[in-house]
């Protein structure tokens, strides 16, 4: 399977907006989490997916962003501003305003890391997590 990259310039992917970056780091992210509990586990479909959602739910992503802020450059920094600050029309169920926030946060960075083929930053990042 060939690498995916965007073929949008950095210019252009600024233009997005923050929820499409949070759209596409959203697909990153959970694939990532799939695919370390497929590498590191034995779990069955099911007990998968109950295991990923422990990741993916929007109260774990807001934890993940505050633990690793400090560890952001400037730039991320203003990215994951952007994010959070996103107006949006939907509330996660079982989640704050302010956790829902986070998470956009978070999915909007590794959206953009993604988009913009910063690989290398964006495996420094999701390493973090687990």
């Amino acid at each position: 399977m060939e690498k995916l990259k965007c073929i949008k310039g950095e210019e252009e992917i600024n233009q997005i907006s923050p929820i499409t970056w949070a759209y596409v780091g959203d697909a990153v992210y959970e694939l990532y989490i799939r695919t370390q509990l497929v590498n590191n586990t034995d779990l069955k479909p099911h007990k998968l997916h109950t295991e990923a959602i422990k990741y993916v739910k929007a109260k774990a992503q807001a934890d993940i962003l505050r633990k690793i802020e400090n560890d952001l450059t400037q730039e991320e920094l203003e990215i994951v501003r952007r994010g959070r600050n996103t107006q949006t029309h939907h509330i996660a169920k079982n989640a704050s305003l302010h956790e829902y926030r986070y998470a956009t946060a978070f999915e909007a960075l590794i959206g953009y890391l993604y988009l913009t083929n910063q690989y290398e930053r964006l495996n420094f990042i999701l390493k973090k997590v687990l």
